[in-house]
């Protein structure tokens, strides 16, 4: 039998983002074993191998096709991380749970509300656990934030604003980031993810209207977006993501209460109240953050509730598919699709 507080772990993709993971996760002692890696591109696979080495580690092996290391190592893993290009997330996922594994997967969950809602159906098929690696949705700052919200704290929501900002577009130019059949979209659905996410997050229902403009700045993909949107309570909300900014990443989130004003961010990089516009917003305390891959291990250990389940991908695809709808229509107003 193998030792059950050993989580024998797959990481599918090791380029950038994934690494610092690796790092992360090879720093805590929470029985996690990567047992294997699924990475088809040698420089990737050989800086993943680097970080290992340069702990005095032995590299896992790597076996680029999925389905291959799959039947390979049946009934050896135990979980799967994956973090590649979002064209992959779904049969990736699939793949992974009906081979018995638990999965941590990198945002956004998929391509569309059609892949995500697959996904649940998955999910409850197979009986495996998925977590979406949302900082936002897992940060302790948006869960405070939305206890307090639907606790009434601050009285009823009135408007959310979210703007997100970042050197994106020189920053990933010729990267699968700008590929639209990899990526999906561009700035609005790749670093935006968290902004749509979070927001979704914070005004705890669906939308009910999408008009939405993009601008893809002479690129393969938006690096611009607007959007308006009404909640199916009235309340409306702005969403602005600009991806040509000067070289940055940061965001601001607000969500004006009738009592008064939340500020966070799209990552819940932070968590104020401001009662008076005469005195600043004041720090709402929380607990320390832990990193996504230890809260995917908490949930599966059933030690927490999921704080992202694929209902939160869901939310978050049919948001997306009518911000596509309505650009492509310059603009004009769509419903959200239930």
């Amino acid at each position: 039998m193998p030792n059950e507080k050993i989580v024998r772990t797959l990481m599918v993709g090791v380029g950038s983002m994934a690494r610092h993971h690796i790092h992360q996760m090879l720093a805590a002692d929470d029985g996690t074993r990567i047992t294997v890696m699924c990475e088809p591109a040698r420089e990737s696979y050989t800086a993943a191998c680097k970080i290992f080495e340069d702990k005095g580690l032995a590299p896992p092996p790597n076996e680029p096709d999925l389905a291959k290391l799959l039947k390979r190592h049946a009934g050896k893993l135990d979980a799967a991380f994956i973090i590649t290009p979002h064209a992959y997330h779904h049969d990736q996922t699939v793949a992974c749970m009906q081979a018995g594994l638990d999965v941590l997967l990198e945002k956004p969950m998929v391509m569309n509300a059609v892949e995500a809602r697959s996904l649940m159906r998955t999910r409850e098929r197979t009986g495996r656990l998925l977590v979406v690696a949302f900082p936002g949705s897992l940060s302790p700052q948006i869960r405070q934030a939305v206890r307090s919200l639907r606790a009434g704290e601050y009285g009823p929501i009135l408007t959310i604003s979210g703007v997100v900002w970042q050197n994106w577009g020189p920053n990933t130019a010729g990267t699968w980031r700008q590929a639209p059949a990899l990526s999906g979209g561009g700035f609005l659905f790749d670093t935006g993810a968290h902004l749509l996410n979070t927001v979704c997050e914070l005004a705890g229902e669906d939308f009910e209207d999408v008009a939405a403009w993009l601008d893809n700045s002479g690129r393969p993909v938006e690096t611009l977006g607007v959007v308006i949107g009404r909640l199916k309570s009235g309340v409306l909300v702005t969403l602005h993501a600009c991806g040509e900014a000067i070289p940055s990443c940061a965001s601001d989130v607000r969500v004006f209460c009738k009592q008064a004003i939340l500020h966070t961010g799209i990552w819940g990089e932070k968590l104020e109240v401001q009662f008076n516009g005469n005195r600043p917003p004041q720090p709402i305390p929380v607990r320390d953050s832990m990193g996504v891959w230890e809260q995917f291990l908490a949930v599966r250990r059933n030690e927490m509730p999921n704080p992202c389940p694929p209902e939160v991908g869901l939310r978050m695809s049919r948001l997306w598919d009518a911000i596509r709808k309505s650009a492509k229509q310059n603009g004009a107003p769509v419903k959200c699709s239930a």
